[in-house]
Formats: structure tokens, sequence, C-alpha cells
């Protein structure tokens, strides 16, 4: 039962995240100002990223028998590992890119995002439009891995967790995957070939979830540990990959809206929480 759920949970934040995206691209949102845009998406995802860290995963590990020492230990090695592979582009995901669609609505050409600062993440893309293309599948296909072994972790230790976990993963994954969709439809003409190969990368994130299933099974002891190794992950994505990119100057109106879709992103982690609760 708990590696169906583990299926269906990775499945819906893999490939539902790219629907999504591209489902919010085809209604135009993220093209104006006073839309619903990819920095309201980012501030919904660093909020729900930061709550699920801090008000679930890591008080679920700290209930364990494990020290609370060893257990900061890990998060903080979890922190360093997520950084260093980050620096060997194998785990940032560019979301920087949710920058690159807005300026795609009016400039299709190979300079988007540069002006944000932020984008050293795939820099290559420019390089060409092919090996471009295949980066950002490649890099998508490992982030993805990753989430379906964090997720399964949530699962394992409880199923309330996993959800939260998965509607955690879910929320960051798509304003990432509208800056992949628009990369790769400017190396091809074909829109739904674009949509069928970040689905496909997405679909990874179930591989990682089996993967994770049986990895935890056998180091059941170990858990807490996973749980911190998640958090980690969480909080490096929120606090490095998110957060600088809202970290520009607003108008005190933009500020505002940008703080309520943050809180809005604890609130729907708190929501599905209490649901799940219940249920």
């Amino acid at each position: 039962m708990t590696l169906v759920a583990i299926i269906l949970a990775t499945l819906a934040a893999g490939i539902g995240s790219v629907w999504l995206a591209a489902l919010l691209m085809r209604l135009g949102l993220g093209g104006r100002s006073d839309s619903v845009g990819p920095q309201h998406l980012l501030s919904l995802a660093a909020g729900a990223l930061l709550a699920t860290a801090f008000m679930h995963l890591l008080p679920e590990a700290f209930e364990s028998q494990a020290g609370a020492h060893d257990l900061f230990a890990t998060l903080l090695v979890g922190v360093v590992f997520f950084f260093l592979l980050d620096k060997a582009e194998l785990w940032h995901h560019g979301h920087e890119h949710s920058h690159a669609e807005t300026a795609a609505h009016s400039h299709a050409h190979h300079d988007h995002g540069h002006e944000t600062g932020h984008d050293h993440g795939h820099a290559h893309h420019h390089h060409g439009p092919r090996s471009g293309g295949w980066a950002v599948l490649t890099g998508d296909s490992v982030h993805c891995f990753g989430d379906g072994i964090l997720i399964a972790s949530a699962f394992m230790a409880d199923i309330r967790l996993g959800v939260i976990a998965a509607v955690s993963v879910l929320a960051h994954e798509v304003p990432h995957h509208m800056g992949d969709l628009v990369v790769l439809r400017q190396t091809s003409p074909n829109r739904r070939m674009a949509l069928v190969k970040v689905s496909l990368a997405g679909a990874v994130t179930a591989l990682g979830g089996v993967v994770g299933y049986f990895l935890v099974g056998q180091l059941q002891d170990f858990l807490p540990y996973f749980l911190a190794v998640a958090s980690s992950s969480f909080v490096y994505v929120a606090l490095a990959d998110l957060i600088p990119q809202l970290q520009k100057r607003l108008t005190a109106r933009e500020t505002v809206l940008q703080i309520a879709w943050l809180i809005a992103g604890m609130a729907v982690v708190t929501l599905v929480s209490g649901a799940a609760h219940a249920h």
C-alpha cells in the first residue's frame, strides 16, 4: 500500500507539475505583471518548502530516538552536499528559467534572463540549442530522481508526511518546468514534443520513489537521517534557488504580494497537513 501511494504521489509531483506548468503557460499566466506569474509561484514554492522542512520533516525526525546533535549535523552536511551538487550542476535545476518565460513573451532571443544575475545554473543553455535542450533534460532527470527518493523517505515515516512532501515538490517544480518548456520550445518548433520530453524527465520522480522505498526499507533505522537530508534539500532549494530570485527592488505593492504568496505557500502545506491528518 505504501509503495502504491509513493508511485502515485511521485507521478503526481513529477508529471503533474509539468502539465500544470504547461496549462498555466497556455492560459498566458506569467506574461503580465498584474497576473499570477513565475515570481508569485516562486514565492509560493519557497513558502511550501520551508514550511514542510521546518514544520513537518524536522519535527518528525526529532521525535525519533536519534540525538539532536546528530540530526543537526546531518542537516548541515546535507546542505553542504547539495551545495556541492549545485556547483557540479547536477542538482541546480534552473528556477531562473522562470525569468526567461516572461522575457520570452516579448524577446525570443538567446540572452533571456541574464539581467537577473542568477544565470549561473544553466549558462550553458546559450551555447547551442541542441546541447542546451539535452542539458535541461539531463539535469531535470537527476533532480527528479532525487525528489522521488525524498518523497519516499517522507512516506516511509508517515503517509501524511509523504503527501505534504509531494505537494511541496509539485509546488516548486511548476515554475521550474515553465522555464524548461520555454527553453525546449526555443530549440524545437514542436511544442508537443517539448511537453513529452519534460514529462518523461518528470516521470523519473516515480523511479526515484521506488528506489527510495526499497532503500529506506532496508535502512529503516536511519529514517530520521533520511528526513534530515530531505529537509536540507528543501531548505537549500528555497534559500539558494528561490529566495535569491525574489530579492530584487520592488514596489510596495509587489513586495506585499510577494510576502502574501510566501505565506500562502506555508498555508497550503498547513491545509494539506490538516486534511491528510483528518483523513
